[in-house]
């Protein structure tokens, strides 16, 4: 299981940093990509990041440069640090497992449609 926290309500240029800590014994965070998506209303989910079991990451060209992903296996956490925070940047974030065995914990992940672990979302705000 996925729980992320770290969402709120910002004003544009401002930073926040979201967690997705892996809970339960369902896998082992080492071996599997984590992914960052967000979906804002009448949108399709949009990949944002993605970060492998080597923790090299990749991102999306609407964040690069801005949104950074770290994972921590020991704290078994996945973080987004988002800075300079843009109104287009308003969304519920979510993160979710690749956990499918031939993928080998690279990235890129499959599409959205196909992965079968997520968070339950935290939702990001950013005021202009």
């Amino acid at each position: 299981q996925l729980v992320e926290s770290g969402g709120g309500l910002v004003q544009a240029g401002a930073s926040l940093r979201l967690s997705c800590t892996v809970t339960g014994s369902g896998f082992v965070i080492e071996d599997v990509a984590i992914g960052w998506f967000r979906q804002s209303p009448e949108k399709d989910r949009e990949q944002v990041s993605c970060v492998d079991a080597d923790a090299i990451p990749e991102y999306s060209d609407s964040v690069n440069g801005r949104f950074i992903t770290i994972r921590d296996n020991a704290e078994k956490t996945v973080y987004l640090q988002m800075n300079n925070l843009k109104s287009d940047d308003t969304a519920i974030y979510y993160c979710a497992a690749e956990l499918f065995p031939g993928r080998g914990g690279r990235c890129p992940m499959r599409p959205a449609k196909l992965l079968t672990s997520w968070g339950q979302g935290t939702q990001v705000t950013v005021s202009s």
